[in-house]
């Protein structure tokens, strides 16, 4: 690449990480300038599923930067380092329509998998998920089928609730398949898709189509099954392709939000076969898996992210994956909107108090309600008490949030240190310790945290039998 090439290509990252964030990337440094000839810029992609992802979302996007870092009017075109290679190394069997209008069966070969309103995202590779305990076992079977294609965990049914990254480990699934095995033929597709291809093909009586396009793979994924619920016709026909593809070796992968014989109306002969092979469920991530995921969320983002920011983020959100990344969004939106660089102070003025706390379930009060009313009723701000000051007007009413919180929430020190600024778990058992030694002596500081409680319980959060 020379030095034209360089500097113009450095502009353009600059105006994409100015005007368009949320589409930029790490690897986005592995992206080759082949040249410039009659205005038209080739950008050269080593890896064919990120060139396939830039090709089909990011082209337009590209040619506004390229135009604006060069000043002249040009188109951007994604190429692979070989063309030839690239265009062949994803295959699929489909049904070849030949000039009498007969149907042949072969291997077609494409840029893209069988379904192409599925776009696989480079995003969404082992590389980039974070293993913890709630979703080790799904992780380390998804690596165990990309090595042994067929012959280990078939099926390989893996069920949790949305956004904790079933689809990831799908995808992931069929990108190290693809590196692994080149001439492997890929369905990835969704369960919607599925039954909309079927009854399209049973509407137009081109059935043969269907079965030569589902049954000819080496590996089908799909992702939500659960779909399937109370689909008759289509489960007949699904059961019969599960069976096909089982029989002869082929792998299976699939997702659902529920565990088999938790799917309503979802035939027993179905359900048997999903639990004949390996099940794994996913849980919602801990703290510490949840720091790990902004962490690498951040970094795939190219985005400077401080362990404070990031622990304040992950102990207020707990909910799902998206809800972290929609969040860490949000924050970066804010820094460049007020031209400020992400700092703990910036996080909690882009967040707010409109986002779900951990803590508002199970009739127990979320870290923002006992900050709110220790804040009022010690008259403290509260960028005091999750700050770095030290004072004593302010260090007694954080020990007491942190006391109320392991009272009276279920959550672990970690948690409670990382929403009050991304403390560590020994500052919390100290305030712990300490705020109970003192309230045993201190009859003033007694009064404080019984009044404390008896607001949170005349909220209805706190049980007259909250345990110690």
């Amino acid at each position: 690449m020379s030095s034209t090439d360089k500097e113009l290509q450095e502009k353009m990252y600059a105006y994409l990480r100015r005007h368009h964030p949320e589409i930029c990337r790490h690897w986005f440094d592995e992206i080759s300038v082949a040249g410039v000839e009659g205005g038209l810029l080739r950008l050269v992609v080593n890896e064919p599923v990120r060139l396939k992802y830039l090709q089909r979302t990011c082209v337009p996007l590209f040619t506004e930067a390229a135009q604006s870092a060069s000043g002249r009017l040009m188109t951007v075109r994604f190429v692979g380092s070989d063309v030839e290679k690239v265009d062949t190394s994803i295959k699929f069997a489909r049904p070849v329509h030949v000039e009498d209008g007969s149907v042949e069966g072969g291997i077609s070969e494409t840029p893209l998998l069988l379904d192409e309103q599925v776009l696989l995202s480079p995003d969404y590779c082992f590389d980039a998920f974070v293993v913890g305990p709630g979703n080790r076992l799904a992780h380390a079977a998804a690596l165990a089928v990309t090595s042994k294609l067929g012959r280990v965990y078939n099926p390989f049914f893996i069920h949790g609730a949305v956004g904790l990254g079933k689809t990831h480990l799908l995808q992931s699934v069929c990108q190290a398949t693809l590196r692994n095995q080149p001439g492997a033929r890929i369905l990835y597709i969704s369960c919607n898709t599925f039954m909309d291809a079927f009854h399209e093909c049973v509407r137009i009586g081109r059935m043969s189509d269907f079965r030569l396009r589902f049954r000819n793979v080496d590996l089908l994924v799909i992702d939500d099954i659960h779909f399937l619920s109370r689909r008759e016709q289509t489960q007949e026909e699904f059961f019969h392709t599960f069976n096909m593809l089982h029989q002869s070796g082929r792998q299976i992968v699939l997702s659902s939000d529920a565990a088999p014989s938790e799917i309503p109306d979802l035939e027993e002969r179905l359900v048997s076969r999903f639990n004949s092979g390996l099940v794994a469920r996913i849980d919602r991530p801990c703290y510490e898996t949840r720091v790990s995921i902004l962490k690498a969320k951040a970094k795939m983002h190219d985005l400077q992210l401080l362990d404070d920011v990031a622990a304040y983020v992950a102990a207020r959100i707990d909910s799902n994956i998206r809800e972290l990344e929609g969040a860490l969004t949000k924050i970066r939106g804010v820094a460049m909107a007020l031209g400020k660089t992400i700092d703990l102070d910036l996080a909690k003025e882009a967040l707010g108090v409109n986002v779900i706390a951990i803590g508002s379930k199970n009739n127990q009060p979320s870290m923002q309600t006992i900050l709110d009313s220790v804040a009022q009723y010690y008259d403290v701000k509260m960028t005091d008490l999750l700050g770095k000051r030290r004072h004593k007007s302010v260090v007694l009413p954080r020990q007491v949030c942190m006391w109320l919180a392991r009272r009276h929430t279920r959550y672990s020190l970690q948690e409670i240190g990382g929403y009050l600024g991304g403390r560590d778990h020994t500052t919390v058992l100290h305030a712990v310790r300490t705020v109970t030694a003192r309230s045993e002596m201190d009859g003033c500081l007694r009064t404080d945290v019984e009044h404390l409680e008896e607001g949170l319980k005349s909220s209805g959060f706190v049980s007259p039998t909250s345990p110690q």
